[in-house]
């Protein structure tokens, strides 16, 4: 079978490609470019820069596999960067890894393969993919359950499912990087990138306000009363469940407690804070809801999860129509964060998700 990988010069896409040539397939690695670098600059962020690539063209060098590098800067552009800051500056938090691996990398490779000629597409994701009863095509959780990004791919559709494939989905980390030194790949004890790749420092504000300097707006901190308690630079610096770097004195009702962002006010720049039990929610609604089979007549039981660490909680999911859904939750969740991603789960199949509003 002839089948693209997409390497980005991590351990894991590396050994995808090795696993899949050591089985015999016609193997092509393909890397994305995903911001200008040819002032030589590696600052931007800590994926896809000038060492990834070449340390993917190393990989691809030994496992005698061809390699090739694709400028997708505009796209990147286009698809993650500006929705990441669009989001912050509308209140929201946003969660670009499921944008840039689903959105921008997976369904972009598989409209690549086909031009190439290809059978699949392959990725170094932790997740697994196989068909139902009746032939449809399913996402699973990665065995490994530290390292399971089945939550950052719910928006993928049965035609790119149908070409997927995830070969480290059914092994361990540990077992990876085992494999990795075994076949002396050059990146076998590389450490692995951190979520949010494009942001130097993880300051993000500071990357928002050169994107938006009309985020550079200040307003009230106000309690659930609406009493003003403090002032804020912008409504980007904060996000749902939020506790440290609020710079206001508690006027929690209990003495000394500590307190939260409840909600952000975009129309008027307002942060409201309170104590943690005000975070408590047992509903959300989610827009842009992907269904992977098909969308459900009635109402569903799920384990829904609504951050990538998230532990999946029981609750009951109804679709609305028009790419909307409401969950109810068995018990009150903390911080329910619109911009993050609610993902249905049976067992460790995925059923589909969308982006809590």
């Amino acid at each position: 079978m002839k089948i693209v990988v997409a390497m980005s010069g991590g351990v894991d896409s590396s050994v995808a490609a090795a696993l899949l040539a050591e089985q015999g397939h016609d193997v092509i690695g393909l890397s994305m470019q995903l911001y200008d670098q040819s002032d030589g600059q590696t600052s931007f962020g800590s994926c896809c820069t000038l060492d990834d690539l070449h340390d993917a063209r190393r990989v691809a060098a030994a496992i005698r596999i061809p390699h090739y590098i694709l400028n997708f800067e505009r796209q990147f552009e286009e698809t993650v960067v500006s929705n990441f800051v669009r989001e912050y500056a509308g209140g929201r938090t946003p969660l670009p890894c499921t944008h840039c691996n689903s959105s921008l990398k997976f369904a972009a490779l598989v409209d690549r393969a086909q031009g190439l000629g290809a059978d699949a597409v392959a990725t170094g994701h932790y997740a697994r993919v196989d068909r139902d009863e009746r032939g449809r095509f399913r996402l699973r959780r990665g065995v490994d359950p530290s390292k399971d990004q089945s939550y950052f791919l719910f928006s993928v559709t049965q035609d790119q499912l149908s070409r997927a494939v995830f070969p480290v989905g059914e092994r361990a980390k540990d077992d990876v990087r085992a494999y990795a030194r075994e076949r002396a790949l050059p990146v076998a004890d590389k450490a692995d990138s951190q979520e949010i790749c494009f942001v130097p420092d993880r300051d993000y504000a500071r990357f928002i306000e050169g994107h938006a300097p009309e985020t550079r707006r200040d307003g009230p901190i106000v309690d659930e009363e609406g009493r003003e308690i403090g002032r804020h630079g912008g409504i980007h610096r904060f996000t749902v469940g939020q506790r440290k770097g609020l710079g206001v004195a508690s006027a929690s009702p209990v003495p000394g407690a500590p307190l939260y962002v409840l909600r952000l006010r975009p129309s008027d720049g307002t942060v409201v804070v309170g104590p943690k039990a005000s975070l408590e929610r047992t509903t959300l609604t989610a827009s842009r809801v992907n269904w992977i089979a098909r969308e459900p007549a009635e109402s569903v039981r799920a384990a829904v999860q609504i951050r990538h660490r998230h532990l999946a909680a029981p609750a009951t999911v109804r679709a609305l129509g028009g790419g909307r859904a409401e969950v109810t939750f068995d018990a009150p969740q903390i911080a329910v964060t619109p911009g993050q991603a609610a993902v249905f789960y049976n067992g460790d199949t995925v059923l589909g998700g969308g982006w809590i509003d």
